[in-house]
């Protein structure tokens, strides 16, 4: 079956897995879902992800979910923003802050995907794809 919206997916099956409070996810891989993993990893909100290529084109990564105390997430929201059939793209200035600054969006743009406040500093936009708290 196919997925139409691949990012949603990965946004929906991490969500679902924290629910669980399972260990880890497994998710079908692509270079766009690994950068999104990478994201993660880097700004603390998961442990770390591992990927398995069955091929060049295919195969699965694993993400490791990260708990605090009392087996609490440390995701505590994920939220897709633009949509197949409605992007949202955002200028320099409009790259939304919430949450204090501990909430963070994540912008597809001409340098690829980057947290929201990276690309506030290389003065460029893009497509917001999702929010994380």
């Amino acid at each position: 079956m196919a997925i139409s919206d691949p990012i949603a997916d990965f946004l929906t099956r991490i969500r679902n897995s924290l629910k669980a409070e399972h260990r880890f996810v497994d998710i079908p891989w692509s270079k766009m879902k690994e950068n999104l993993a990478e994201i993660l990893k880097s700004l603390g909100f998961i442990e770390s992800y591992l990927v398995k290529h069955d091929n060049k084109h295919r195969g699965i990564m694993r993400v490791f979910l990260k708990y605090g105390s009392g087996r609490r997430p440390i995701i505590q929201g994920l939220k897709r923003v633009s949509k197949p059939g409605l992007r949202r793209y955002v200028k320099r200035e409009d790259i939304p802050h919430f949450y204090g600054g501990l909430g963070v969006s994540i912008i597809s743009t001409s340098q690829g995907l980057l947290p929201g406040n990276e690309a506030i500093k290389r003065n460029i936009g893009g497509e917001l794809l999702c929010l994380v708290w």
